[in-house]
């Protein structure tokens, strides 16, 4: 067996390890041919992941040209903790207020460490949904490793 497949993670195991990550890191397509990445707040919604930005934000202008993504997910300090998950997909734009709305709720409700009240954070998306642009990323390919599955250095 390759020390590639004793790396990889099971389905399960990689969308377990995404959802207990906190940031996901996303890479678009520019327009000069380099990659513009940027780290976002995600959640997953229905199977997908799910980002919230603001509609004039280079990342919405990158996907309006090319939907082409990659989000990656990551933990680990030392080689042999190193664990990631690639998810290669399409990311489909949003801007349905009610929908838009309801992905960015998700969003701030997974990631409210400060436990602001919802109510507030309600008010808050409603004011803000007018400039926001929701982001499904539909998964057609993952490539994962989780170098803890090594009994031995790597």
């Amino acid at each position: 067996m390759k020390r590639r497949d004793l790396i990889q993670m099971s389905d399960d195991e990689v969308w377990d390890f995404i959802a207990g990550q906190k940031n996901a890191q996303l890479a678009t397509n520019g327009k000069d041919g380099w990659p513009h990445m940027t780290t976002l707040w995600f959640a997953l919604d229905d199977g997908d992941i799910v980002l919230e930005t603001f509609t004039k934000s280079q990342k919405v202008k990158n996907l309006e040209r090319d939907n082409r993504v990659s989000v990656l997910f990551e933990s680990g300090t030392e080689y042999e903790e190193l664990k990631a998950a690639v998810v290669y997909g399409r990311a489909e734009l949003i801007r349905d207020p009610e929908e838009v709305h309801r992905l960015h709720m998700a969003v701030l409700i997974r990631n409210n460490t400060r436990d602001y009240p919802e109510e507030m954070l309600v008010e808050a998306t409603r004011s803000m949904v007018s400039k926001k642009t929701a982001i499904r990323i539909i998964a057609e390919r993952i490539v994962s490793w989780d170098h803890s599955k090594l009994d031995v250095a790597y």
